[in-house]
Formats: structure tokens, C-alpha cells, sequence
């Protein structure tokens, strides 16, 4: 006999108190119920269930196998409805937040495209540089930037890594002279990102084995949208500290110059978050598939 099947059998006996009533459920006779507890008791060399003309009651290794059983069966079928889902199309509302400029220009692409691919799947995005709290926010999915806080029940899946790079106008090096070195960098106006509310954040360079260097450049530009950063250095307002992806074309263009050849460029991580859960939405599985397919080859 199927182990699996006996297991159900059995907790139905359980249920519903009495075997007849287990196998008008089931639509087995009445014998076959029997048989199916006696396959477990035999296999298990312990009584489950105390029988008599009149009543049926658990023994204690039997309540005790009973909840256990109850366990065994409830992952079987959500293991089915895993494997249900793998060959289902997404569908239903898909909750995504992500930060303003990364998410119009790299992610929202992405998840467009897989709304093109699976017609029943619905967007709902979100576009916000504040942290998300996923559960307060209703979100299936958040994109953060930079580094994680701990949170409990919450999953985190790196998917990308931005490059920063420093970068100035040809007619700004023509007046100030490029930077050649980090210390150089202290020479020379800087446009920086500010958040409102929150410190200047310092342009960071890796260092192999160590934290990495921190520089806070001279500013008289303090903005909290970077596609105006670019724009201000693209003026000849100064160097900019940016995103890679974000300033390729202006590079392409001759409208910026990339500095410091030399330095290794800082990685910032791109997370995934969503709630932790013993089944993965479909929906959310294959966004995350999606980003983390297409994203690192946006930010080379």
C-alpha cells in the first residue's frame, strides 16, 4: 500500500470518528479503511487507534502520529500546488516598489516585458526612495539600493550591482584639469546627492581587504534628483559621483569623461525583497527571475 495514501485515510477516520464515515468521504468500503490503519499499524509495530463494536479512540502514540500525519499531508500538497503553479501562467496584481530613477529606467523595462509575455499578470508600481516596509505597504516586491537594514521575515535576493563612476564635462577639465588621483578629488567642485532630511553621503572607493576610502568633496550643488546631477556635470558644473548605467550615453557622446581609470569602482548591491513564505507566489518568482537576468547586463 501507498504509505501516503494510508496517512490520509487515517487522519480522515480521525475527522470524522468512525470508519464508515471515513469511507462514504473517501468512497472506499469499509474493510479497505481498516486495512489502510492497519497497513500504518503494522509498519509502525503500535496501535493507533483503539476499536470497538461501539467507539474508536486514539491512543497516545496515535494523537501524537495524527498531528504529525495532518504535517505530512498539508506539504505534500502544497509541494502539488508547486508543481500546479510551474505549468500555470501568472496572474493577478503584482506590487512592486523601487527607488525613482532606477526603477523608471532599468526595472520598470523588465517588468513591462514580462507583462507583454503573460497578458493575465496586472502591474502595480510604485516609484519611491523611501524604505519600503513590504507588509505595512502591501508590496509582492521592493527593489533597494545600497545597503540592507535587518528585517525580520523578509527575503533578500542581490539581482545586480551598480558601478559608480566619476565623471566631468571636457569643457570643466579643460578649465580645472583632470583628477588623476583620489586626493586630487579635494581640488575640485563637486555636484552632490542630497536626500532631504539626510546627510551628504560621501563618494566611496573600494580598497582590497580594508573599509573603503571615504571622500567628501568641496560643493557649492547639493541636489536630490540625479538625472539633474548628470545634467549639472554634462554643464561643466563640476565632477559627479554617479551610477554608471545612468551617465553611459552622455559618455558615449563625448558630453561626459569617465576619471580615475586607475581606481576600482565602488559596487553598489541591488536587492529583491519580499516576504518570507512557504510558497512563493509565481508571480514574484519569475519578476525576480526576470530582473536578475537582465539587470547586471544594464549596469556593465
Amino acid at each position: 500500500m501507498d504509505r501516503l495514501t494510508s496517512m490520509a485515510v487515517f487522519v480522515k477516520a480521525v475527522d470524522l470518528g468512525s470508519f464508515a464515515a471515513a469511507a462514504a468521504a473517501l468512497d472506499l468500503s469499509g474493510p479497505m479503511v481498516g486495512k489502510h490503519v492497519r497497513f500504518l499499524e503494522e509498519r509502525l509495530s503500535v496501535r493507533l487507534i483503539n476499536r470497538t463494536t461501539r467507539r474508536q479512540s486514539l491512543t497516545d502514540f496515535g494523537r501524537a502520529y495524527y498531528e504529525r500525519c495532518r504535517l505530512v499531508l498539508a506539504e505534500a500538497e502544497a509541494a502539488d500546488a508547486l508543481a500546479a503553479d510551474q505549468l500555470a501562467e501568472p496572474r493577478g496584481k503584482l506590487r512592486v516598489l523601487m527607488p525613482v530613477h532606477f526603477g523608471r529606467r532599468c526595472v520598470a523595462p523588465i517588468l513591462f516585458g514580462l507583462a507583454q509575455q503573460y497578458p493575465a499578470l496586472e502591474l502595480d508600481l510604485s516609484f519611491s526612495d523611501a524604505i519600503a516596509d513590504l507588509a505595512e505597504d502591501g508590496c509582492d516586491l521592493a527593489i533597494r539600493t545600497g545597503d540592507l537594514e535587518d528585517q525580520t521575515g523578509v527575503m533578500a535576493r542581490r539581482i545586480a550591482r551598480q558601478h559608480m563612476v566619476v565623471c566631468a564635462s571636457p569643457p570643466y577639465l579643460d578649465r580645472h584639469g583632470e583628477p588623476h588621483e583620489i586626493d586630487d578629488l579635494g581640488s575640485h567642485h563637486a555636484i552632490i546627492y542630497r536626500r532631504s532630511g539626510r546627510a551628504v553621503q560621501p563618494w566611496l572607493f573600494p580598497r582590497n581587504g580594508h573599509p573603503p576610502i571615504e571622500v567628501r568633496p568641496v560643493s557649492r550643488l547639493r541636489l536630490d534628483d540625479l538625472d539633474a546631477i548628470a545634467d549639472a556635470a554634462a554643464a561643466g558644473m563640476g565632477l559627479a559621483w554617479l551610477p554608471y548605467w545612468m551617465v553611459r550615453q552622455r559618455i558615449q557622446a563625448g558630453a561626459l569623461v569617465p576619471l580615475l581609470p586607475e581606481q576600482s569602482r565602488f559596487l553598489y548591491d541591488v536587492h529583491a525583497l519580499w516576504l518570507q513564505t512557504p510558497h512563493l507566489p509565481m508571480k514574484v518568482r519569475l519578476a525576480v527571475d526576470a530582473l536578475s537576468a537582465a539587470l547586471p547586463k544594464l549596469m556593465s
